[in-house]
């Protein structure tokens, strides 16, 4: 087999935007036929740039190559222009070349990934959701003054809803906007605000079901120390990147202070980072997001060293059913798997983009036995939702957090 060509597709994801605002897919096809589905996860650049990097390091590493040499591709795409180091958004296109690989491997071989892998593990995987705003008109920028993300009464009526759905675990981010100029020490009101969050929360769904508190790395360790003392009453499954990500050290602080496990890893990619974070203590739960991380076979690797240090996986998604679905094969056949992130279950516009045998049920997802990664593009869906903006997939806020006068 050889790697014949190259097609992408920078699908816009509607109002009101689960998961970003748009998905950035690739279908790699042999010469022979075979196509293989994979998804890149960057936001540095805007869609039409990194789209161009995308056929870049195909057209280097790539095309004409057989697409069974996975690490390969990998090492030589990895060593790009004498780097050799992390790097978030080749990291990022390397993912999604690499998925799409496997797709096409898994394919060719009549067996899904995960059997490629080291066989199924799980029988199904327990899965988490957000606290979305109920209906799908609502948009971040729209909100009401009082909201899902602000008001803690009704993030726990939404929490009430997602275990009535079957979830036994939810998540919510309420410590306020995370800033480029992070990390900062939280305001008294971003303190009592999550301690409501989390108060409102477990009275609800008493031990029906974990909560998972985000912060998206606002605080300093000390900052986060902090607030960590408060939620600790109510036993959290886990405190998300609680500090930025460049110093693990810092963030172990954090670990070493509370009894709630610290969660992270959506913005590392490669081992070399996450074994940084294991190696300082700074994390008992990684989160590798495969359209960033590195692919399958590095997050197989990843998800080796968390066992080697005892420590689990919980595979992160916040773009599209691509990622969802390799997200999937990973966890599926790995002893130390914990949790996966889901939107909206296997549901919403994820749902419609891909053709698969995914299924959502009693809040767990089901791995498909059907080979490669378990989706097909539905390239009528994909061709219709063009993305048209100019924003990034995700952006933090611009300025300073400010402080309100108190009392």
């Amino acid at each position: 087999m050889r790697i014949e060509s190259c097609d992408t597709f920078i699908v816009g994801n509607p109002p009101p935007h689960k998961g970003g605002r748009y998905f950035h897919l690739v279908r790699l096809k042999t010469a022979c036929g075979i196509e293989g589905l994979g998804e890149v996860y960057a936001a540095t650049f805007s869609a039409e740039a990194i789209d161009k990097l995308i056929h870049d390091v195909f057209g280097r590493w790539v095309a004409g190559s057989d697409p069974t040499r996975i690490e390969t591709f990998w090492r030589r795409a990895y060593s790009s222009g004498y780097t050799q180091r992390p790097d978030p958004t080749l990291q990022a296109v390397m993912s999604g070349l690499e998925l799409a690989l496997w797709d096409i491997l898994g394919k060719a071989l009549d067996r899904p990934v995960h059997a490629l892998l080291g066989g199924r593990v799980h029988a199904r995987l327990r899965s988490y959701t957000y606290l979305y705003p109920p209906g799908d008109s609502v948009q971040p920028a729209d909100l009401p003054a009082r909201s899902v993300y602000s008001d803690p009464d009704m993030a726990a009526e939404a929490a009430v809803a997602a275990v009535a759905a079957g979830f036994t675990a939810v998540k919510f981010d309420p410590a306020g906007p995370y800033t480029a100029f992070d990390p900062h020490q939280p305001s008294l009101a971003d303190l009592e605000r999550t301690e409501a969050f989390c108060r409102a929360v477990r009275e609800a769904v008493g031990t029906r079901a974990d909560m998972l508190v985000g912060t998206h790395g606002q605080f300093t360790p000390a900052g986060a120390i902090r607030l960590a003392r408060r939620l600790e009453a109510y036993d959290p499954l886990w405190l998300e990147e609680p500090t930025p990500p460049e110093v693990p050290e810092e963030m172990a602080k954090v670990a070493a202070a509370t009894t709630i496990p610290i969660a992270t890893g959506e913005r590392l990619t490669t081992k070399y980072e996450f074994a940084a974070v294991l190696r300082a203590g700074a994390a008992a739960i990684l989160q590798p997001d495969l359209g960033r991380s590195g692919g399958l076979l590095e997050g197989k690797k990843i998800a080796s060293l968390a066992e080697a240090f005892h420590a689990q996986i919980a595979p992160h998604c916040y773009c599209g059913p691509v990622v969802m679905a390799a997200n999937a094969q990973l966890a599926v056949c790995s002893p130390n798997f914990l949790i996966i992130e889901t939107i909206e279950g296997w549901g919403g516009f994820q749902a419609r983009l891909v053709d698969s045998a995914f299924a959502h049920e009693d809040g767990h997802l089901l791995v498909p036995d059907t080979p490669g990664l378990g989706v097909t593009l539905n390239e009528a869906v994909a061709r219709a939702h063009p993305y048209t903006g100019t924003q990034l997939h995700l952006t933090m806020a611009d300025d300073p957090p400010t402080v309100a006068p108190q009392g």
